[in-house]
């Protein structure tokens, strides 16, 4: 066994193969290259993580400016809430009109049911509710802004006078001391010196009274352009109050026809199904006797006030109660019955269709006569929905007096069509002096 020498620490050797073992040898101190390379890493660490830092606060910061507006944007869900509240700002009001829009056109490409149209017609009211609260909001804020520019001309106009007063003053002094001449002014101080200030004064007082004309000039511009701007705005908010008062018309329109809906549906799926039948079948029986296809026996020449028929009384194919479709074709085209027919006093059941008539023809009805329904695309039965058809090719109306007459003289015909699995019975009559046809319909004869 080895022997420690003094001052060595004790060694213990182990032989390999015997399963003994060596002590590790002590570490050495480590060189400076190494030292400085831990350093340089270190160093690179920390310019990294700084940098990751800042990457991280600039995503903050840039999503702490746009998630406000992200989070605060209008839900449906609120639109439909406080639709008709005071709780949306002018913002969140117009959002709501794009949102519901949108709703409305989607509803519009879906199958037309009943609960389709009362949806329909709850979000065209909605959608007209955010638009008046939009323009009544307009309207605050182009009266605020009106007041603002009274106050603000008001102040321009005192601050004008007072300039004016000003400067009518200095005009009249330099009007009395005249124009100063340099050498008489130089003979007429007491010494250089004096010569120098004063001049200097005339100097001083010749800038300030420059200075007063062109704030006067600035004054009565800026005058004017808040006199023009205010009388802008005086248009907008006249043309914004002619606005609201339409769209609060509307409104009531549209509340009217859902109520019609509600009425003549009795708020019945299948009766609101039958409606759409019934008017389909009605158009289409319809363009089938101008195309010519319906059934019509020549009856003879007829006068102008003429009996040619009756009204037949209640339901009918394609009728749903009594009344005559009296309809105007110039070369096959649809005219407006109420540009030819005298203008007489009507009993509106239509809901507000328009119903003045210009002409000079005889009503094919006995007075009183019931409007039931006016001529085009904006009906109150079409608006109900209730109708398949979009156009209406004629007026529809009635009277307790059945007896129908020639509204003009020609060549009278009786026809029929097959119409929702009834006859639809007509009279046509073939004007004489023109390529005009008028058709009666639900008629017997």
């Amino acid at each position: 066994m080895p022997v420690s020498m003094p001052g060595e620490e004790p060694q213990v050797r182990r032989d390999v193969g015997l399963g003994m073992r060596r002590t590790k040898p002590s570490a050495q101190a480590e060189s400076p290259d190494v030292t400085s390379g831990r350093i340089h890493s270190a160093v690179g660490r920390l310019h990294l993580l700084k940098k990751i830092c800042l990457l991280t606060s600039l995503i903050i910061f840039v999503l702490f400016l746009f998630l406000p507006q992200i989070s605060l944007a209008i839900t449906q869900e609120e639109c439909e809430e406080k639709i008709g509240k005071e709780e949306l700002s002018l913002e969140d009001l117009r959002q709501c009109v794009e949102i519901l829009e949108q709703r409305k056109q989607e509803a519009e490409t879906q199958k037309r049911t009943f609960e389709g149209e009362i949806e329909r017609f709850n979000t065209a009211i909605a959608v007209t509710t955010n638009k008046i609260l939009i323009t009544t909001k307009e309207i605050e804020e182009l009266e605020k802004e009106i007041t603002s520019l009274n106050v603000k001309i008001a102040r321009l106009d005192l601050s004008l006078d007072q300039l004016s007063e000003i400067l009518i003053k200095r005009v009249a002094e330099t009007y009395k001391k005249g124009k100063i001449d340099p050498l008489a002014l130089f003979l007429s101080s007491e010494n250089f010196s004096g010569f120098v200030s004063r001049y200097k004064y005339l100097q001083v007082m010749q800038l300030h009274d420059r200075r007063l004309m062109i704030e006067m000039e600035a004054t009565r511009t800026d005058y004017e352009d808040q006199k023009n701007l205010k009388e802008e705005k005086q248009e907008e908010l006249e043309s914004a109050k002619e606005k609201l008062e339409k769209e609060k018309a509307f409104l009531d329109q549209q509340r009217g026809d859902k109520k019609r809906l509600l009425e003549i549906t009795q708020s019945n799926e299948k009766r609101y199904q039958q409606l759409l039948a019934i008017t389909r079948a009605e158009i289409e029986a319809i363009q089938g006797i101008i195309a010519g296809r319906g059934d019509e026996t020549e009856v003879g020449k007829i006068g102008q006030g003429a009996r040619i028929a009756s009204i037949i009384l209640g339901t009918s194919a394609c009728s749903t109660g009594t009344h005559l479709h009296f309809e105007i074709r110039e070369n096959g085209e649809a005219r407006n019955p109420l540009s030819h027919l005298k203008n007489i006093s009507l009993v509106d059941d239509s809901g507000g269709d328009p119903h003045t008539a210009s002409g000079s023809w005889e009503w094919p009805l006995n007075e009183p006569i019931k409007f039931n329904q006016g001529y085009g695309s904006d009906t109150q039965f079409i608006r109900t929905g209730a109708a398949w058809y979009s156009y209406h090719t004629g007026i529809d109306i009635a009277s307790d007096d059945l007896v129908v007459k020639a509204a003009k003289p020609g060549t009278l015909y009786q026809g029929a069509i097959g119409c929702g699995g009834g006859t639809l019975r007509y009279v046509k009559v073939d004007h004489d002096d023109s390529n005009v046809d008028t058709y009666y319909l639900h008629v017997n004869y």
